[in-house]
């Protein structure tokens, strides 16, 4: 396993755990000692326990030297692929760990992407491991795309439940990675590398944008007075074509970044940028809510904002957009408190961070801030896309808030 993050360690270990024996990489070595102390560096409902369990029995090696992994049977790639400014994938980790192997390559190895990639690029490693070393793909070597469709939080839970997408690279590779991932007893749907590219990024997309219409919706609402959670409960109630979700401050390294993977080649350039926009434009549309209710200025305003990652009940601060408000907000001159439960090193206490707020926005609907209406100043402007309070209002003041029946 090259590559011990969110992905590839939770992978890791649960492969250990069904009585593979695991190599794991990565050069980072404060990951490596954290493993190897037992503590996971990062939060995976479940992991904790998963890990002790892992290392009492001694499958699972760690070491931050590539060359280990050619020692193993099956090579899978967890590295990240960002997207650059300019709309394009970065494959440079990728490229990089494949230059490294290329000289410990031999028949037999089957190489796995499982970080999300742009359609092409399962074929582009196969035919770049063809140039260089001239191997055959699905015969000499394998190539193989299984795309990793888990959710954050949720690891453990789906790694048994979700059918596995296998795209192989000629005739044997889809076989060879199916060995591997037949350990978890899921169904094994074997593709073309090309649609096991296309069904995560879009399945990602499709996310982006179902997300992107209530937010959109929440930003026409402000323009007519009108309360965003009772125009979608006029959509949705009992009416079979509804399904509306609600709005959110949503993010996230997967969601703000896969759409790109799409959009460097699309047919139709734009749109996708169109939906991103959406989201990337709610900062500054609670921001401008903000000023308007408050004078038309923050300047010298105590603004508290809850909540700094992307996801609810997660310690994954990638790509949140909180970090884009607080900048927003610091830009108005605003004095800004943060609080997050799953990031003390970058909070305040709460009560600190409330004390004497002209305004709280809830950045992340953690389930700690379900019943934090009552600590807030009973004077401070609540900002709430989330309805996390259950008040059923965006912008309103917390002595005026009753959750919503």
């Amino acid at each position: 396993m090259v590559g011990l993050g969110r992905i590839g360690l939770p992978l890791a270990l649960s492969f250990a755990d069904r009585g593979l024996e695991v190599t794991g990489v990565d050069k980072a070595p404060q990951v490596l000692e954290a493993i190897a102390s037992g503590r996971m560096p990062f939060e995976e409902p479940g992991a904790q326990e998963l890990l002790g369990r892992v290392l009492a029995t001694g499958r699972l090696k760690l070491t931050d030297r590539i060359e280990e992994a050619a020692g193993c049977e099956q090579i899978v790639l967890t590295l990240g692929t960002p997207a650059f400014s300019h709309i394009e994938i970065d494959i440079s980790d990728i490229r990089s760990v494949t230059d490294d192997l290329l000289p410990l390559l031999r028949e037999g190895h089957s190489l796995i992407l499982r970080s999300t990639v742009a359609p092409g690029t399962t074929d582009w490693l196969a035919g770049y491991v063809a140039q260089r070393r001239g191997f055959t793909p699905g015969e000499d070597v394998f190539v193989s795309h299984v795309p990793e469709r888990i959710a954050a939080s949720r690891f453990l839970e789906e790694i048994d439940t979700l059918p596995c997408i296998v795209g192989g690279v000629g005739e044997g590779s889809g076989a060879k990675a199916a060995e591997l991932f037949e350990v978890f007893g899921t169904e094994i749907v074997q593709t073309s590398p090309v649609q096991a590219e296309l069904a995560k990024i879009w399945a990602n997309i499709l996310r982006y944008t179902n997300f992107a219409l209530p937010n959109l919706l929440m930003m026409n609402c402000e323009q007519y007075g009108a309360n965003v959670f009772e125009v979608i409960d006029l959509i949705n109630r009992d009416y079979p074509r509804g399904g509306i979700a609600l709005p959110g401050l949503t993010a996230g390294i997967c969601l703000r970044k896969d759409f790109t993977f799409s959009e460097e080649r699309s047919s139709a350039p734009g749109m996708l940028l169109a939906v991103s926009r959406v989201h990337e434009t709610v900062p500054l549309f609670l921001v401008e809510g903000l000023k308007r209710r408050l004078g038309g200025s923050l300047r010298d305003r105590k603004v508290a904002v809850l909540g700094l990652t992307f996801k609810r009940d997660s310690d994954d601060a990638r790509d949140s957009l909180s970090y884009k408000l607080i900048r927003l907000l610091e830009r108005e001159l605003a004095h800004v408190s943060r609080h997050d439960p799953y990031l003390a090193a970058e909070s305040e206490p709460l009560d600190t961070a409330l004390a004497g707020a002209d305004a709280v926005v809830i950045a992340t609907n953690h389930s700690a801030y379900d019943r934090v209406l009552p600590q807030m100043p009973k004077s401070a402007l609540v900002v709430d896309p989330w309805n996390a309070t259950g008040s059923a209002q965006v912008f309103a003041y917390a002595d005026e808030l009753v959750p919503a029946s």
